[in-house]
C-alpha cells in the first residue's frame, strides 16, 4: 500500500517536473525556425548568430519607416523602408525595386483594445482576413519585399477577454504563412515590453521575429533583452528609433511638449545611434524615423523633410553614419529661439493681439543667403493625418530676418511660433517656442 502511495507521489512529481520543463523549453527556444534555403526571404540561425537571407545572400536591414523620398534614401546608404499600410502599395514596392531598396510592408489591423468594438464582430474580423489575405496574394511575388509587418504597437496584453484578439491575430498570421511561405512576418511593440513578449511566446502562433518601435528608450533596449533572454531569445528589428518623443520630454504649464530645434536633434540621432544594439547576434537592422514630412504633435517633431522636400540636418547625419564621410554642404545650425527673450520653458502667456518679438539665434557664420519664414499655428497635438491647414493662422512671414514681430491671436488658447530656416541648397532647419494666449 505504501509502495503503491510512494508510486503515485513519484508519478505525479514526474508529471509537474515534466510539464515545467516543458514550459522553460518553450520559453526558452525561439519562435524562428530554419526554413529551407530556397526561400526567397528567411533568417537562419547560426551558432548564435541570427541572419536573415534575401535571395540567398546576408541581408543587413539600414534603412528608414517612411515610404518617400526613396532615391535620396538609396543614394545616402539604405537598403530598406517600412510602410504600416497598403494605400498606394503597388507603386511604393515598384519604385522601392527601382532604387535597389527592400519593403517591410505594413499589414494594419486595429489594436487588442478595440475588443468590443471590432473583434467580437464577426463580420468586421471576417473583412478585414479577406483584405489582407487578397493583399498577401497580389504582392507576395514582388522582387522589392522583405516581410510582412502585421499591425503596428497592438498591445499583447493578458487577460481571458483578449481572446477574440489572438483568435483573430493568429489566424491572420497563419494565413500569410500558408499563402507566403517565402516572406517572414514580425509585429511591433512599443519599447521592450516583458509581459507582452511572454504572451507573444504564449498566445502567438510562431511569428518569426519580433519588432520594437524605441525612441528616449533606446538606451535601455540592449540591456533589457540581455536581461530578458528566457522570454525571448529570437532575432528582433528596430523598426523605429530616433529623436525624443513628444511623451518623453518637459512640458509647459499648459501641457505643451517643449520640442527641440532640428540642431539639437541631430546630435541625438548621432548618440542614439551609438545606443543600437549592433553586436547583439539576434539584432538584424534598424530603420530610422521618421523619412518624410508628417504631422505628430507638430509638423516638424519627427519630420526629416519639409513638404518641398528639403532636407533636415537629421538626414546629414544619417548619411554621415552609414557612409562614414560628411556631407559637403552643412545645413544651417540653430542654437535656439526666443519669444519675448524667453524660452519654451519659461511657460509664455500673452494677451490677445498683443505684439510680440521672437528671435532665432543662429551657429557658427551664417550665409547672408538664408531665408527665414516665421509662422503662427494654433496646437493641433493629437492630428497626425498631415498638416492641417484650418488651423494655420494668417501670421506667415518669409524674409532675410532673424526676428519678427507678431500680433498675438485674438482666441485664447495654445500656440507656437515656428521658424524654417532655407539655405537654397536643399538643407532647411526648424525651431518652434509653445505660447499661451490668456484673455
Amino acid at each position: 500500500m505504501e509502495n503503491g502511495i510512494n508510486r503515485k507521489r513519484f508519478i505525479r512529481l514526474l508529471q509537474v517536473l515534466t510539464g515545467f520543463t516543458l514550459f522553460f523549453f518553450f520559453i526558452h527556444c525561439p519562435t524562428t525556425k530554419s526554413p529551407p534555403n530556397n526561400r526567397k526571404v528567411f533568417i537562419q540561425k547560426e551558432g548564435k548568430q541570427y541572419v536573415l537571407y534575401r535571395n540567398g545572400k546576408p541581408f543587413v536591414v539600414r534603412g528608414a519607416s517612411g515610404y518617400t523620398h526613396l532615391e535620396k534614401l538609396s543614394q545616402i546608404g539604405g537598403n530598406t523602408i517600412r510602410t504600416w499600410d497598403t494605400v498606394n502599395l503597388g507603386n511604393i514596392l515598384d519604385e522601392a525595386q527601382r532604387n535597389n531598396l527592400a519593403v517591410i510592408v505594413g499589414l494594419p489591423m486595429p489594436g487588442s483594445a478595440y475588443l468590443d468594438y471590432f473583434y467580437k464582430d464577426t463580420a468586421k474580423v471576417q473583412a478585414l482576413f479577406l483584405a489582407l489575405q487578397h493583399t498577401v496574394k497580389q504582392y507576395k511575388g514582388h522582387p522589392a519585399l522583405l516581410m510582412w509587418c502585421l499591425g503596428n504597437e497592438l498591445g499583447f496584453n493578458a487577460g481571458i477577454g483578449y481572446s477574440p484578439f489572438y483568435k483573430a491575430f493568429n489566424n491572420l498570421l497563419d494565413m500569410i504563412h500558408t499563402v507566403d511561405p517565402d516572406h517572414p512576418v514580425t509585429s511591433t511593440m512599443a519599447n521592450f515590453n516583458v509581459l507582452q513578449t511572454i504572451l507573444i511566446q504564449l498566445r502567438v502562433n510562431n511569428l518569426d521575429l519580433i519588432s520594437f518601435n524605441t525612441f528616449g528608450k533606446l538606451n535601455i533596449l540592449n540591456n533589457k533583452l540581455r536581461l530578458y533572454r528566457w522570454c525571448w531569445n529570437g532575432p528582433y528589428l528596430v523598426t523605429e528609433w530616433g529623436a525624443y518623443g513628444p511623451w518623453e520630454v518637459n512640458n509647459t504649464a499648459w501641457g505643451a511638449p517643449i520640442e527641440n530645434t532640428s540642431t539639437k536633434k541631430a546630435e541625438h540621432y548621432r548618440n542614439m545611434y551609438g545606443m543600437l544594439p549592433m553586436n547583439d547576434p539576434r539584432f538584424l537592422g534598424a530603420l530610422v524615423f521618421y523619412w518624410g514630412q508628417k504631422q505628430e504633435t507638430t509638423p516638424t517633431w519627427f519630420s526629416m523633410f519639409d513638404e518641398q522636400g528639403a532636407g533636415s540636418q537629421v538626414v546629414s547625419v544619417v548619411q554621415e553614419l552609414w557612409g562614414g564621410h560628411p556631407v559637403n554642404v552643412k545645413p544651417p545650425l540653430i542654437r535656439y529661439m526666443l519669444l519675448n527673450s524667453k524660452g519654451a520653458a519659461d511657460n509664455i502667456m500673452v494677451m490677445p493681439h498683443s505684439l510680440q518679438a521672437a528671435e532665432v539665434l543662429m551657429e557658427g557664420a551664417v550665409p547672408d543667403s538664408l531665408v527665414y519664414h516665421w509662422e503662427v499655428m494654433q496646437e493641433d497635438w493629437f492630428h497626425e493625418l498631415g498638416k492641417n491647414t484650418a488651423h494655420i493662422l494668417d501670421t506667415i512671414i518669409t524674409g532675410r530676418d532673424t526676428k519678427c514681430v507678431f500680433k498675438a491671436p485674438l482666441k485664447e488658447g495654445p500656440y507656437r511660433i515656428y521658424v524654417k530656416v532655407l539655405d537654397g541648397r536643399g538643407h532647411f532647419a526648424t525651431a518652434n517656442t509653445p505660447f499661451y494666449v490668456v484673455e
